[in-house]
C-alpha cells in the first residue's frame, strides 16, 4: 500500500529474498504510471486507493507504506476485512490512533506489527546482546545522532502527513535507548529549532532530546532534517563502552567499535537486505498464529514518548511520561539475514534526503 521511494527501492526488492513465505500479491496507489509500470515488472494486480477494499479481497496481509498520517485509517480498513498488517514506522501520529489501530486488529482477530527493521539486523542485535551480557559493565549513558538534508517538497516537511524530525528520524533514537537499556523512559524533555520554514514548511528543522530512565540512566540524541547524513549511537557503560557506525541505515553494511580496559573490537558487517527479514518474520507470525515482536503496542508507545517530547519543545519543561510495562524488547534470537538486493529503477519516486 504505497508505492514511494521506501516500497519501490527496498520492500517490493525484498519479496525475492521471501519467497520461503510471502508473495506479492497486489499494488496499491493513486499513480497510474507507477501502476501500470510496476504492476508487469513484478506481474501482479494493481489497484487506486478507492479500490482498498477490492485490492485486500485478494491478499492475507498488507505493507503500509504511506505517509504518517494515512496508517491509521488503512490499517483499520484492513483489519474491518479480516487482512493482517506490516505498518511503517512511526505505527501513526497520535497514541488515540495507534489504539484504534491495536483494538480494531485485536477485534478482528489480526496481526499488527510496527515495521522496526532494526529488530532482525545482525548488528544492532549484537550491540543489544553486548549490553545484556554486561561486557560494558552496567550501561549508563546512551548519546545518538539521525540527520539527513531533507529533500524539498516531501511529506517529512507537512505537520498534517505526520511529518517533523521525531517521527521521521527521533523514532530510530528512541528505540535504540529502550532496547539497549531493556526499560522505558520516565521523564523527557526537547528543544527545537524552526529552521528555514520557505524550505522545512511548519515542522521542526532538528530536535534535541533527554529521556531520564530508572536507575540514573540518562539517554540523549539529536534529529535533524538540515543537516548532513549521520546515523549512530554510543552506550558507556561502568567498565567500557561501544559505538555503532550508520546504526540506523539499510543501504549499506553497518559497524560498530566495542572498547574494554583500552582495548578495541572493531567488527564490520557486510550490506544485507533488512526488509526481507520483516516480511518472513510477520508471515510466520501469521501462519504460527504468533504475536509479533515488535507488535502496535510498541509502535504506539514511541509515538507516546514522541508526543511527549514535542509537548515538552513547546512548553520549555519537562514531561512525565506514565507507566509502560508491556515492552518486549528484541533479542538475538530474531536476527535474519539475507543478501543484499539491487533497487530497481524508480518510477516517479525519489529519495526523502538530499545527499
Amino acid at each position: 500500500m504505497g508505492l514511494g521511494h521506501i516500497a519501490q527501492a527496498a520492500v517490493l526488492p525484498a519479496f525475492k529474498n521471501a519467497r520461503r513465505n510471502s508473495v506479492l500479491s497486489a499494488l496499491v496507489s493513486d499513480d497510474e504510471t507507477k501502476r501500470r509500470v510496476l504492476g508487469r515488472r513484478y506481474g501482479v494486480r494493481t489497484f487506486s486507493y478507492r479500490e482498498y477494499e477490492a485490492a485486500l479481497e485478494h491478499v492475507d496481509a498488507v505493507y503500509i507504506a504511506l505517509p504518517n498520517a494515512m496508517h491509521a485509517d488503512f490499517t483499520i480498513r484492513a483489519a474491518n476485512r479480516g487482512v493482517h498488517v506490516l505498518c511503517e514506522k512511526p505505527l501513526a501520529v497520535t497514541v488515540a490512533e495507534c489504539a484504534r489501530m491495536i483494538a480494531a486488529c485485536g477485534d478482528a482477530g489480526v496481526k499488527l506489527m510496527t515495521a522496526y527493521r532494526l529488530h532482525f539486523e545482525p548488528v544492532n542485535l549484537r550491540a543489544v546482546e553486548i549490553v545484556q551480557r554486561g561486557r560494558i559493565g552496567e550501561p549508563k549513558i546512551l548519546t545518538s545522532m539521525l540527520s539527513m538534508v531533507v529533500a524539498p517538497e516531501n511529506y517529512r516537511i507537512e505537520r498534517a502527513q505526520g511529518g517533523g524530525t521525531l517521527y521521521d528520524l527521533g523514532i530510530y533514537c528512541i528505540q535504540a535507548a529502550r532496547y539497549l537499556f531493556r526499560a522505558e523512559p520516565t521523564q523527557v524533555f526537547a528543544s527545537s529549532t524552526s529552521g528555514d520554514r520557505k524550505r522545512l514548511g511548519d515542522v521542526d528543522e532538528s530536535t534535541a532530546a533527554i529521556l531520564r530512565f530508572d536507575g540514573d540512566r540518562l539517554a540523549t540524541f539529536l534529529s535533524s532534517f538540515n543537516a548532513s547524513f549521520v546515523a549512530h549511537y554510543h552506550i558507556v557503560g561502568t567498565k567500557g563502552d561501544l559505538r555503532v557506525g550508520s546504526a540506523f541505515e539499510y543501504a549499506e553494511g553497518l559497524s560498530y567499535e566495542l572498547s574494554i580496559g583500552g582495548k578495541t573490537q572493531r567488527r564490520k558487517m557486510p550490506r544485507g537486505d533488512q526488509f526481507a527479514p520483516e516480511l518472513l518474520y510477520f508471515s510466520d507470525c501469521i501462519r504460527s498464529n504468533r504475536e509479533p515482536e515488535p507488535s502496535g503496542r510498541e509502535g504506539l508507545q514511541d509515538v507516546r514518548i514522541i508526543q511527549a517530547l514535542y509537548e515538552s519543545a513547546s512548553s520549555g519543561k519537562p514531561v512525565d511520561l506514565p507507566p509502560y510495562t508491556d515492552a518486549k524488547y528484541p533479542s538475538r534470537a530474531q536476527e535474519i539475514r539475507r543478501p543484499p538486493v539491487r533497487e530497481p529503477k524508480l518510477v516517479k519516486a525519489r529519495p526523502p534526503f538530499v545527499r
